[in-house]
């Protein structure tokens, strides 16, 4: 009897909010209808109230739900790349690129800061931000990348792709910007990497002292 109720609740909720992901990806936050994607499911307003509190709690909860399908994507990204630093490099710009998608552009990087406020600060950004910090540490014990703290880097990282999504998501020329965002964030990111021919590269884009000696030598 407890598995029947688990059960019907988690039905209700998934019909909530694949009618609200619809709504809100279409006509977008301001303009759904509460009524509108109650009916559409074949549940009431009560439903939502029960369940999500509000119509705000609702897109919190389709918010996630993209964030994790995005987040699944990216592991793909990263898994299929040759090597841990260019997983790592397409990874960040595959999210950067996400922005351009209609539904995630609309939900997740216009109506959701609009709604939730600052990005930075949402429940999930925590989350971005340790994976990020793995991610780094791990190719700084490899060697692939200069010795640096791994949470500063992360939340710089997470900073500038977040920036460069929301950019991308309220310009008149979306296509153009993230063309010119995938650009620029990956010469930053290239600031990161040891160049094996010549030594590490410092977070400025210098060369570490024994490179300057060599430069020096007659």
């Amino acid at each position: 009897m407890r598995r029947q109720r688990h059960d019907m609740i988690a039905e209700t909720r998934a019909k909530l909010i694949a009618a609200a992901r619809q709504a809100f990806g279409t006509v977008g936050y301001a303009e759904a209808s509460m009524d509108d994607f109650t009916a559409g499911a074949g549940l009431t307003r009560g439903a939502l109230y029960h369940h999500f509190g509000d119509k705000k709690g609702l897109l919190q909860a389709v918010i996630e739900e993209i964030d994790a399908e995005m987040t699944a994507r990216l592991n793909r990204v990263s898994a299929a790349a040759p090597s841990r630093w260019e997983g790592f490099v397409e990874e960040c710009v595959a999210y950067i690129q996400m922005a351009l998608e209609p539904e995630i552009q609309r939900i997740m990087f216009r109506d959701g800061p609009a709604v939730l406020g600052d990005i930075s600060q949402w429940p999930s950004n925590n989350g971005c931000i340790a994976a990020l910090s793995e991610s780094l540490r791990q190719l700084r014990t490899e060697g692939a990348i200069v010795d640096i703290d791994e949470e500063v880097a992360a939340r710089l990282i997470n900073g500038a792709s977040s920036h460069a999504a929301l950019w991308i998501a309220n310009s008149d020329k979306p296509e153009e910007t993230s063309q010119r965002a995938v650009d620029g964030f990956r010469a930053l990111l290239e600031g990161l990497r040891v160049d094996n021919s010549r030594g590490p590269v410092d977070v400025m884009g210098g060369r570490e002292q024994s490179a300057q000696q060599e430069h020096e030598t007659p």
